[in-house]
């Protein structure tokens, strides 16, 4: 399954918010088996949320979106994600029954628009907020508020997999440029892929859905590069 994940939020694009949700999401949808094709940061604009909600919901099998969801002024995710669908906002009945009867508030302690999710789209409860969330076709509407949106993606969580990758690192004290060779020699021996990411030292993450493969692999490196610990 390819996934892409939206950010929606002008404070994670002015740099006053880091995009945790996002790095969360990845690793656990890897962890899953499933391949995480997108990471996107949009602003809190009605047209730009649907444009790019539109064009990943066509590309890829399913699509999360966090952040932008409440009663206040700049939470339009809502409205952006029903737009993408060529649908408007409505009460919806599901969500009243949940914020009354489980969240004991009553109509009047609501804001205007809290129970309001996009036509066709089934309401996901919030476990550890009021703010709800949905799911429209392939798109899940998330929380950004971070606890909100763990506790929320677990209710769906078994819906995004796919074969599981394995994954081992091999730590080089070699520049990077001299490694290229072995990293072609490895990948063409064990059909395994190989990421290299350089700083203190170069990383390289060896992933399959083989298990064997990434095992066999990493120890043919681990012999063939010069180790940091050494």
């Amino acid at each position: 399954m390819r996934v892409a994940l939206i950010a929606v939020g002008d404070e994670i694009l002015s740099g006053d918010t880091v995009n945790t949700n996002g790095s969360w999401l990845a690793e656990r949808l890897s962890a899953a088996g499933a391949t995480v094709a997108r990471i996107t940061v949009v602003p809190d604009d009605v047209s730009e949320v649907a444009r790019v909600v539109n064009e990943y919901r066509a590309a890829y099998e399913a699509v999360i979106v966090t952040g932008g969801l409440g009663p206040t002024h700049d939470d339009m995710t809502m409205e952006a994600v029903a737009a993408a669908f060529g649908t408007e906002l409505a009460a919806d009945q599901e969500v009243e029954r949940w914020l009354t009867e489980g969240g004991g508030y009553s109509g009047d302690d609501l804001a205007p628009g809290t129970t309001h999710i996009p036509e066709r789209a089934k309401m996901l409860r919030n476990p550890e907020g009021v703010a709800p969330g949905c799911v429209i076709e392939n798109v899940y509407v998330l929380p950004g508020v971070p606890r909100e949106m763990r506790a929320m993606f677990e209710l769906v969580a078994d819906q995004f997999g796919g074969r599981q990758q394995h994954r081992a690192v091999v730590k080089a004290a070699e520049p990077e440029s001299q490694l290229l060779d072995r990293i072609r020699d490895v990948q063409e021996q064990f059909g395994v892929k190989v990421g290299s990411y350089p700083g203190e030292y170069v990383r390289l993450r060896i992933q399959s859905t083989d298990e064997e493969a990434v095992e066999a692999a990493a120890a043919w490196l681990e012999q063939r590069v010069e180790s940091p610990d050494d």
